[in-house]
């Protein structure tokens, strides 16, 4: 079900415009993102039932999580890819998971947690190639709104649209916020014949645009303006003990030590989770409006914001903040960016996806002198979203628009591709 309308995010002033103006005419080049409401009934979402399938191609991927040698990439509203890489320099792209309505997932001990739409699915995922359906809870997520037709919200559908437009008609989108450019990976925001499996225990590792985090015995999730908490003393059945109002604009979450780090549209806040079920607000640190990914290290946190984004925002930049006063961040410094998008760090290197300006790493031994040590910029690929392998493998999994990239930093100055699996 489909709603069509001239809803839209606000991203970037386009540039390419000229105009043609006489007395009684005028008429300028326009680019914006026309957006279409779509809705699912309840029928519709409750007919949903996640399917273990043959491998797919990669075509939209969104977010990744590794977990116990195996990528975990979504395929944005349609499931899960699951790639074996037990050897990285030769991954195996082994199964999908069909999961209509899924952005986010985490894995702990054998258990993936996706989300549908505002329904929460657990997964057995001990054996890739047999995924099997243990829980599904409904409404467990923020719910979208009734269009009053019996059908529920469920995401925008953007196309980027370019023509030329009478000024007072662009002067009347612009007054309603709609003159815009997006990168178009932002429009966009696997069975094998042989058995094997995937499971064990730990806890797996998401991006730094992750919604989902897990830490200990608790699932966490964050929505638009709440966050929730879930507990996971029954892994197969999680249990939800609070819904905490956060604002509006949530993007991202990230757990350091006993704190959430969470990104929003205008800034980066701190919550307490010293008490796991009941996390408590304890400062916000403001920027200009824009997409902030968040990763924490020692005493700074590195917020990345960039334009070209549904978030309004027009900067691209990297801001250090201290955070030495978890009560009082404070902007260290400011580093001038291309477009920067996800972010990760081990030990004293940083890598910062660059959307189209690509991959970079940088030596963080002092944070405050980053801008002169950048150590290798890997370019002609559209960087998304990183994670840098825990443990002592030193590779780097990176996925984005062109797909899933693995590299190997030993040597943080020379960062060297070892596969990929590209979209087809």
């Amino acid at each position: 079900m489909k709603k069509s309308f001239f809803f839209l995010f606000a991203v970037m002033l386009t540039a390419l415009s000229f105009q043609s103006c006489v007395k009684d005419s005028c008429e300028q080049m326009t680019t914006w993102v026309e957006t279409t409401a779509i809705f699912r009934t309840q029928a519709e979402i409750d007919a949903i039932s996640p399917v273990s399938e043959a491998a797919r191609t990669l075509q939209n991927p969104g977010k990744l999580y590794f977990y116990n040698d195996f990528i975990f990439i979504n395929e944005v509203r349609e499931g899960i890819h699951i790639i074996d890489n037990r050897d990285p320099h030769n991954p195996v792209n082994t199964g999908f998971i069909k999961l209509e309505g899924n952005a986010d997932i985490a894995i702990k001990d054998g258990r993936l947690y996706a989300d549908c739409y505002m329904d929460l699915f657990v997964l057995d995922v001990t054996d890739v190639n047999n995924v099997q359906v243990i829980e599904r809870q409904k409404d467990a997520f923020e719910r979208g709104w009734d269009n009053g037709e019996g059908g529920i919200f469920v995401y925008n559908e953007q196309e980027m649209k370019t023509e030329v437009l009478d000024c007072e008609v662009r002067n009347s989108m612009i007054n309603r916020g709609g003159i815009f450019f997006a990168d178009d990976f932002a429009l966009a925001n696997a069975e094998a014949d042989f058995s094997f499996g995937g499971g064990g225990g730990g806890t797996g590792t998401g991006g730094s645009m992750a919604r989902f985090s897990l830490i200990n015995d608790h699932l966490y999730s964050v929505g638009q303006s709440t966050m929730r908490v879930f507990s996971l003393n029954n892994p197969d059945a999680p249990a939800l003990l609070s819904t905490v109002d956060i604002g509006w604009g949530i993007e991202t979450i990230f757990p350091h030590e006993d704190k959430l780090f969470i990104g929003s549209v205008s800034g980066m806040q701190i919550w307490d989770n010293s008490e796991p079920s009941a996390p408590f607000f304890l400062s916000e640190f403001r920027h200009a409006r824009a997409c902030d990914p968040v990763f924490v290290k020692d005493n700074y946190a590195y917020v990345t914001l960039r334009d070209g984004s549904f978030c309004q925002g027009f900067n691209n930049q990297l801001d250090l903040i201290d955070i030495t006063d978890l009560t009082n961040p404070r902007l260290e410094q400011t580093f001038p960016m291309d477009n920067p998008h996800g972010l990760s760090i081990d030990d004293n290197t940083l890598f910062i996806c660059e959307g189209e300006h690509g991959l970079k790493s940088f030596d963080i031994s002092d944070p405050t002198k980053l801008d002169r040590n950048k150590l290798d910029h890997v370019k002609d690929i559209f960087a998304y979203d990183v994670i840098a392998m825990p443990g002592e493998s030193d590779i780097l999994l990176m996925i984005g628009e062109d797909g899933f990239f693995q590299y190997d930093y030993s040597d943080p100055d020379r960062l060297t591709e070892i596969s990929r699996i590209p979209v087809e």
